[in-house]
Order: C-alpha cells, then sequence, then structure tokens
C-alpha cells in the first residue's frame, strides 16, 4: 500500500461539515507498517487505543447546544487503525446535528467507528457534571529523564537496545520517559509523548532504554505504530518474560492518542497527565 498517503485526508485542504457524516471516517490498514516490524502472523500483545476527545458538541431535540468529553477504546485486533484527521472531521460534523440524547450519540458513534476499524469500538461519553471526575494524573514507576547521558542519535536506532540487559538480574520494574517525540507519517508534524515500560525479566538499562526512546526524535509514524515498534524492539533486544508498553501523546485538534500493548495485561487505566 504505497500510495497510502494520497487516501488520507492529513495534509490537505478540508472542508469541515457541520452535519452528521458517517464516510469522513478514514479507516488505515494496521498490517501495513506491521509488516515492516515483523508482525505478520498472530499478534505478540493484546492491548487497544484509548482516544480522548475534549471537542464534541451536538444540539438536543430543541436545538441547544450539548457538550461531551469522550473516550474511545478501539481495539489492537482490529484489521485498521483510524486516521486521526478523519477522526476529528467525524467528531466535527455532530455539531450541527440534532439528536435525541447521550444514548443516542453513543449507540451511533459505537456503530460508525465499529464500521470503520473492523471490530467492536468502546464509547464512553461524559456529560459536564462528569468533567471534574477527569482528574491530572502521573505514570508510575522511575523517570529515567534525568540520567545524564550524551546523546548524538535522533534517528530510529533499535540497535541501541543490544546487550543492554543484566541476565543475572531477574526483575519486576517499571519505567517511564517524557522525552518520547515522533513525527506523524504525512504531515510531518512533531507529536509530543510520554511512555510507561512495565517488565518482568533480566534487567534493561535504563540509560540504553532512554537513548533508544530518542532515537524516535525524527521518526515518522502513527502513535499506534511507534508503541507497537517499541514493543517488538523489546522483545527482540531484551527479551523480557512479560512486557507492556503504554504511551500517552498530548492532544491534536482536540484528541489525544493512548496507545497500550501488553503479553501479560488486558487492562490499563486511562491515566490523563499534566501535558494533555
Amino acid at each position: 500500500m504505497s500510495d497510502y498517503k494520497s487516501i488520507l485526508p492529513l495534509g490537505k485542504h478540508t472542508v469541515y461539515k457541520a452535519e452528521y457524516d458517517p464516510e469522513l471516517l478514514c479507516p488505515f490498514p494496521r498490517q501495513v507498517k506491521r509488516d515492516v516490524i515483523g508482525v505478520t502472523d498472530s499478534l505478540p500483545f493484546c492491548g487497544y487505543d484509548i482516544w480522548n476527545a475534549f471537542e464534541l458538541s451536538w444540539l438536543n431535540l430543541k436545538g441547544k447546544p450539548i457538550i461531551a468529553m469522550g473516550e474511545f477504546h478501539i481495539p489492537c485486533e482490529s484489521p485498521n487503525l483510524i486516521e486521526s484527521k478523519s477522526f476529528k472531521l467525524y467528531l466535527n460534523s455532530f455539531n450541527q446535528t440534532r439528536l435525541h440524547d447521550f444514548e443516542q450519540v453513543e449507540e451511533r458513534m459505537v456503530a460508525d467507528l465499529s464500521a470503520a476499524a473492523g471490530a467492536t469500538v468502546r464509547v464512553r461519553l461524559l456529560d459536564s457534571d462528569q468533567f471534574i471526575t477527569e482528574q491530572i494524573q502521573s505514570l508510575s514507576g522511575t523517570c529515567i529523564d534525568d540520567l545524564d547521558i550524551e546523546v548524538d542519535e535522533y534517528s530510529l536506532d533499535p540497535s541501541l537496545l543490544q546487550n543492554s540487559t543484566d541476565p543475572h538480574q531477574q526483575i519486576e520494574d517499571e519505567l517511564h520517559s517524557h522525552l518520547l517525540k515522533s513525527n506523524c507519517l504525512v504531515t510531518n508534524q512533531p507529536d509530543w509523548g510520554s511512555v510507561l515500560i512495565r517488565y518482568h525479566g533480566s534487567k534493561i538499562d535504563p540509560e540504553a532504554l532512554l537513548r533508544y526512546l530518542i532515537s524516535f526524535r525524527q521518526h515518522n509514524e502513527f502513535h499506534e505504530q511507534c508503541v507497537e515498534r517499541i514493543f517488538v524492539d523489546l522483545m527482540r533486544y531484551c527479551q523480557p518474560e512479560k512486557l507492556t508498553v503504554y504511551a500517552r501523546y498530548t492532544r491534536r485538534g482536540g484528541l489525544d492518542i493512548n496507545p497500550f500493548r501488553s503479553n501479560f495485561e488486558t487492562h490499563i487505566a486511562n491515566l490523563r497527565l499534566a501535558r494533555q
């Protein structure tokens, strides 16, 4: 699928529709990039992509605006991810659409998003009285960002993880970094994120891990693809028995994307960080 850029709305002139239009959703086959990282058969992980929408509105039957926040879980087993600009355009199309209640909106979103993704998408809408429940939190484990390292590699280099484990130390550990940055696959706009890595196995050298994460700085891939690449690279070079990779990206256009992949956990909290 070498011509994928031609079918995506990213980077193109856009007409913003204010009336409901599910045809705005643009699916993108996950396998296109999974082939690149060697995930060609059964998935080595489970998980989902958590999307949070902060700019969500429609009209009630009397024409009065309703505002909401949305949380969407797209399973990683789905054949397609949903391209982010198309997701935003789809949500915008509710702005001047009259709908009966939250339940009707949720049902419509579940149907449309599930059809685009190719698997059942979970939708949760919060009304304004529930906004207070969405508190700022922090990632668990040890932050590795203060390590005093010298860095000269800003192009993706998974070999930085080579020989980074100590087989004599078998541990359970949680490490996180706020220095993850990659670029949009199509527009080259920067994507800023924080990443949590939870593992059981040989101790991973935090300095090698931090250099590896920093090497994404000039790499072009979608959020979901970056997280799957991190998972596969860690399994290849560090060979943990158990591994979770969870990234929290800053929002763009009122949406943030937070991919979660694990070979031993099936659920993770939707933690809103300060930068989100």
